[in-house]
């Protein structure tokens, strides 16, 4: 087996046990995907199987057109939705799609979540939009997914839940996270007045700073 792909299967189930473990889903909800290095091909968690009982020969390697390459499971249902944002973002390498409780709530109320939070900002690049509702597994949904995320790490699901798109898992993985956290944060802020939203300016003079100049370069 191709050892970028036996990699990138690894990671998927890692992950998968991580956003389980982490309440970012329950039960078998959500998915995860990840560009499989030097190929057109991706890594997509399968459909309808518990994340703890997930194992690497598990996890369905696809083209960008939707066709299995390996795998003996069926992908998630989300395929579609996975792929259009990989054909739309090149600068995108790995998804999460979670069903987190704060996040969803917004999701539900069909409300952006605020770039009020500064480590919001950062690392998404403004507030969290939320598409015009889609049912699931459509290719309607992939395209409302693109046209609403934009150039930026983070999209709300309409009455779904959160879908976060990076340049790898890690950063996938930190997208969702801090993204429910802002979520919670904000509707805790409803109960002592509100949200006070940072301006575009500040946004993007600290997206700038996050993207070159934060951390270990």
């Amino acid at each position: 087996m191709n050892i970028n792909i036996r990699q990138a299967r690894d990671e998927v189930v890692k992950c998968g046990k991580t956003i389980h473990e982490s309440a970012l889903v329950v039960g078998t909800w959500g998915n995860i995907s990840v560009r499989i290095p030097d190929s057109e091909y991706v890594a997509i968690t399968p459909s309808g199987v518990d994340y703890q009982k997930t194992d690497a020969e598990s996890i369905v390697i696809v083209d960008l057109d939707g066709n299995i390459i390996d795998g003996e499971l069926k992908p998630s249902i989300e395929i579609n939705l996975h792929l259009a944002i990989y054909r739309a973002r090149t600068d995108v390498n790995a998804i999460i799609h979670t069903h987190s409780t704060f996040c969803t709530s917004y999701a539900i109320a069909r409300k952006e979540i605020p770039a009020a939070a500064e480590d919001l900002a950062q690392i998404v690049g403004g507030n969290v939009r939320v598409t015009d509702y889609c049912l699931p597994g459509t290719i309607e949904l992939g395209r409302e997914a693109v046209e609403k995320l934009g150039n930026r790490n983070a999209v709300l699901l309409s009455n779904h839940g959160l879908l976060a798109a990076a340049k790898s898992l890690n950063e996938a993985l930190k997208v969702a996270q801090v993204v429910e956290k802002a979520a919670q944060s904000s509707l805790m802020a409803q109960l002592i007045g509100g949200a006070v939203v940072l301006s575009d300016d500040d946004i993007n003079s600290m997206r700038e700073f996050y993207l070159n100049k934060y951390g270990q370069k």
